[in-house]
């Protein structure tokens, strides 16, 4: 699942949590129900905001869920998940938006894709997908051409660009496509009215999208030799941070406008994670939450060397056996050892655990799992938390009042 908000679950707390997680079911039964089981892997963050945007704005209360049945990725257990209009135009902007980054990856020759029989067959579910988003965007009416014609143009402004050419010329079509799915939600939702404000706050949002990808990328690419919007336009870091909280800005002061029936879970997820997936991009943030096992710096930064509690420090009087002799037994005898950690497995046995670990929900749901294959701890997606004010802002429990941020909301 990808996208750039990634909400932090000491954030969300239970009820937004709950919410989160039955649009994030909502657009991934959406993808199936309409598509077939293998449309699902087109699920992402970002695509849930359009059911989102769309349920915070409808004033009928009842009809926006429905109690599906156990699912392997919830650990077998039933749930109420998002339905209707909103999840399917999610899924139609999914699909097509999906089926354009495939084929940028075919074109660009990305991996396994430089083999032509691969390349061939990701065209063709490119294609499916194309026209499968293209029948769920008609029967929500939506038309999904105009993500099209932003994917096709998109191609060609990347080819003529270069050093000197505006950034804001390169991530034109990416706004476009997002500011026509966000205005739709209030067609939607029967408010007419928001739809101009949501399609300045979708602009915006596509133009941070394209933004945080290009600096997220910026060393992989310039490694592999991918083309990058920053190293080919020529743009400084400082730059496009400038463009990015002015993106973030504006999307606050467009929401503004918005009126809402229910507008925590948006206002959330657009106000506040949105500003977070900035500064992770950037790295201007941190989160006392991560406590990886295999981080070796400590709680007290790094390990002191020279002590004489360090074994493997060279002024330490035991050279890393016991204090007592005895080639480390303290009973004297043969050596003794630490029971060895958890070694790596094998591909295979890898291959099996990871299936385990999908299929039990424990990537998305699990405060922390273990790697299929390293053995080591990992934290699950909703609890990879990068904040450092979980109570300080309360969940914006009062939306319409928050202070913890210049959004005015």
């Amino acid at each position: 699942m990808f996208g750039i908000v990634r909400p932090c679950s000491h954030r969300l707390g239970e009820g937004l949590k709950t919410q989160w997680m039955a649009h994030l079911c909502g657009l991934c039964l959406a993808l199936r129900g309409d598509h077939g089981q293998f449309a699902r892997v087109v699920t992402n963050y970002d695509g849930l905001l359009i059911s989102v945007l769309t349920e915070a704005q409808a004033e009928r209360a009842t009809g926006w869920r429905r109690t599906a049945g156990p699912c392997p990725l919830r650990g077998m257990r039933t749930a109420s998940v998002a339905q209707g209009e909103g999840a399917r135009l999610a899924a139609a902007v999914s699909l097509v938006l999906a089926s354009a980054k495939v084929r940028d990856h075919v074109a660009d020759k990305d991996g396994l894709l430089a083999r032509r029989p691969v390349a061939l067959a990701a065209r063709r579910v490119a294609a499916s997908w194309g026209r499968a988003g293209a029948r769920t965007g008609s029967d929500v009416g939506f038309d999904t051409a105009v993500l099209v014609d932003a994917v096709d143009r998109q191609v060609g402004i990347e080819a003529l660009a270069g050093p000197g050419t505006p950034l804001l010329t390169v991530t034109e079509p990416t706004e476009t496509a997002t500011a026509a799915a966000f205005a739709h939600t209030a067609v939607l939702a029967g408010r007419p009215g928001n739809a101009e404000s949501l399609a300045e706050a979708g602009r915006l949002f596509g133009r941070l999208a394209h933004l945080l990808d290009a600096v997220e990328d910026r060393e992989t690419d310039a490694a592999s030799g991918a083309w990058n919007p920053l190293t080919a336009t020529g743009t400084p870091l400082v730059e496009a941070r400038r463009l990015a909280d002015d993106a973030l800005h504006g999307i606050r002061l467009a929401l503004r406008e918005v009126e809402f029936t229910d507008g925590k879970l948006a206002h959330l997820l657009l106000a506040h994670e949105l500003g977070r997936s900035v500064d992770r991009a950037f790295g201007t943030s941190g989160c006392g939450h991560q406590a990886h096992a295999d981080d070796t710096r400590g709680a007290f930064g790094p390990p002191q060397h020279g002590g004489p509690y360090n074994p493997q420090s060279p002024q330490s009087p035991h050279d890393g056996q016991n204090p007592y002799g005895g080639g480390g037994n303290p009973f004297g005898g043969a050596p003794s050892f630490p029971p060895p950690g958890p070694g790596r497995r094998g591909f295979w046995a890898g291959c099996a655990a990871a299936i385990g670990v999908c299929c039990t929900c424990k990537v998305c749901c699990a405060d922390e799992f273990e790697g299929p294959w390293s053995r080591r701890r990992r934290e699950g997606c909703l609890g990879n938390c990068d904040c450092s004010c979980c109570e300080a802002c309360e969940i914006c429990e009062c939306c319409e009042c928050c202070s913890c941020c210049d959004c005015g909301l």
